[in-house]
């Protein structure tokens, strides 16, 4: 069986799967219950300074957006940190820790930003024996309008700051959760490396409105007849979450940093896309909230066999093999091509391929009287829009021409040497065009 504990800077768990700072981890019973269940680590829902106490809405706090199944796709929270005493959150996490030795348990921290605040709240949170801290510089609503969360993230000089004064005044590792509320992720991401942060985690929500009531013309979820833009997560937000882990993993300045893969993990084979850009543990919540705690054993199972499968021994066999095929669009091979190509038995003769192509495409899918779909060569660019309409898995596949083969949309071979883009004389971007 594949060994799936992981060792993400210095601290252990059975396997990289673990909760995020959100409800599912704001107290002692549910972190216990996550535990039974077999999640690898938690980071407790964000704390915050003794004082003012933290007051939520008490009205609806999530919006969601739905796939036609009914399947949840996104949700939108307006939730703020805990608004659980500090002391109480502390007690339990130090409790918890005792009992469950083996599994990783950061704390995720937010004060002002300033140091002694920083300093105090670290001292507290040191004393719980907890494995790290997660500075939470990524909420996108309400604690941002106090100077917090995203406010803090959105600016690199700020980032910096705090996270040198948490490497001054703690011992434990220094996670800086990063806000996807950005132009570039890789500033936030060099600051964090050049306050000394041990590693990064991203991403955090979005700031979104998803849906507006035609009714009361108010945003949902509203408040009394008000809606507030809110943070978005969940299975929508993973390809935003994967380009932007891709980005750090692949940057110059901050390659080989430590990252904590977040955004939209549902399945086992979401989490092994996000190591293979890089992800030395992965974080989930909207899965847990929607499905249950007992999801990660579909997770835990379907990762191993796949390791299994694939003859990974260890999660550091594939982490970060992908990394070196991201580029950038003008190294892509212009000479590689490729043609659609229909399974006719596979074929429920719905004729999407077909509206779709001669619609808005390129007009190289042809029907006949008897509803049977053919490609033209002479016309498919490859686009791959009938792949990705086609409602049978596999029907429509892409086929590459082999080197020498004639492309009939364009009367040309295919170059031999496409293989070589890279210093090919075709490729704009090469030494060899100039």
């Amino acid at each position: 069986m594949a060994d799936l504990t992981t060792n993400f800077i210095g601290i252990k768990s059975p396997n990289p799967f673990w909760l995020a700072s959100a409800p599912p981890t704001d107290k002692q019973y549910n972190v216990e219950r996550a535990f039974e269940a077999g999640w690898g680590g938690v980071v407790w829902k964000t704390l915050g300074e003794e004082g003012p106490p933290i007051v939520n809405v008490n009205g609806p706090r999530y919006g969601a957006i739905w796939g036609a199944d009914r399947r949840l796709l996104g949700l939108n929270n307006i939730e703020l940190i805990t608004d659980r005493p500090l002391e109480v959150n502390l007690q339990e996490m130090k409790a918890v820790k005792r009992k469950w030795p083996d599994r990783a348990v950061v704390a995720s921290i937010m004060v002002p930003c300033e140091e002694e605040p920083w300093k105090k709240i670290l001292a507290e949170v040191e004393d719980t024996e907890c494995d790290g801290i997660e500075l939470n510089f990524g909420c996108p609503h309400g604690m941002s309008e106090r100077g917090m969360g995203s406010a803090v993230g959105q600016v690199p000089e700020y980032i910096e700051m705090v996270a040198r004064w948490c490497k001054k005044h703690t011992r434990m590792p220094v996670i800086v959760k990063l806000t996807p509320n950005i132009t570039d992720i890789r500033y936030p991401a060099r600051a964090a490396r050049a306050g000394g942060a041990d590693a990064v985690s991203l991403i955090n929500t979005i700031s979104s409105i998803t849906s507006v009531n035609l009714d009361n013309f108010s945003p949902e979820p509203s408040i009394d007849g008000k809606g507030s833009h809110g943070g978005y997560c969940g299975p929508a937000v993973k390809p935003i979450a994967l380009n932007m882990v891709a980005e750090i993993a692949r940057d110059p300045e901050t390659a080989g940093m430590p990252i904590s893969g977040i955004g939209g993990v549902t399945t086992w084979r979401d989490a092994a896309e996000f190591i293979a850009l890089g992800a030395g543990s992965v974080q989930v919540c909207t899965a847990a909230m929607t499905y249950g705690f007992k999801i990660v054993q579909e997770m835990i199972s379907g990762l191993g066999e796949w390791m299994d499968e694939q003859g990974h021994a260890t999660l550091a066999d594939f982490q970060g093999r992908a990394v070196p095929n991201v580029t950038d669009w003008q190294y892509l091979n212009l000479n590689h091509i490729t043609k659609a190509r229909i399974d006719q038995e596979a074929c429920i003769k719905c004729g999407r391929c077909y509206a779709a192509c001669e619609d808005t495409s390129h007009q190289a899918i042809t029907m006949s009287p008897e509803r049977v779909f053919e490609v033209q060569d002479d016309e498919c660019v490859a686009c791959n829009l009938c792949v990705n309409v086609c409602p049978v898995e596999g029907c429509i596949t892409m086929e590459t021409l082999a080197p020498g083969a004639v492309d009939k949309r364009t009367g040309k071979k295919v170059d031999p040497d496409y293989a070589n883009w890279t210093t090919h004389p075709n490729n704009p971007m090469s030494t060899a065009a100039e």
